[in-house]
């Protein structure tokens, strides 16, 4: 049976500190939502001595804004990673409408994984790559 990408979900409400001048969610927010459901994601998956060992960094975002969100609406966020290489992997990011399950926004955000103590890039082990497999 093969492995298939952990999928990951949180939920928010649009808050007034959310929205931008046209009173919807500002793009920014949603590039901090998405590295904020990427770090859940690890925080939830990940062990103690792995969160001490490595950290991610982003060396690209890529983000299709498909509709709006407006202030006190419901949002999940769903993330898993895919591709995977020796030093880098892809996360997606879909955020949707709770209510009508809509997707809002589309993410692919490429991360290297770093080692804490050196600062410098670092090879993905198989055993990290399962992390975030089922």
């Amino acid at each position: 049976m093969a492995a298939t990408q952990d999928i990951f979900e949180q939920k928010i409400r649009v808050k007034p500190e959310h929205l931008d001048e046209q009173q919807h969610v500002n793009n920014v927010q949603y590039v901090q939502w998405v590295q904020d459901v990427a770090k859940a994601h690890w925080l939830h998956k990940s062990t103690l001595k792995q969160q001490e060992d490595f950290f991610w960094v982003v060396v690209e975002h890529v983000i299709k804004y498909k509709q709006q969100a407006f202030l006190d609406e419901e949002l999940i966020l769903e993330t898993y990673v895919g591709e995977t290489t020796h030093v880098t992997s892809v996360r997606h990011v879909n955020i949707k409408n709770a209510n009508t399950g809509k997707v809002l926004v589309e993410a692919k955000t490429t991360w290297c994984l770093m080692n804490k103590d050196t600062k410098k890039i670092s090879k993905i082990s198989e055993e990290l790559k399962q992390v975030f497999l089922r």
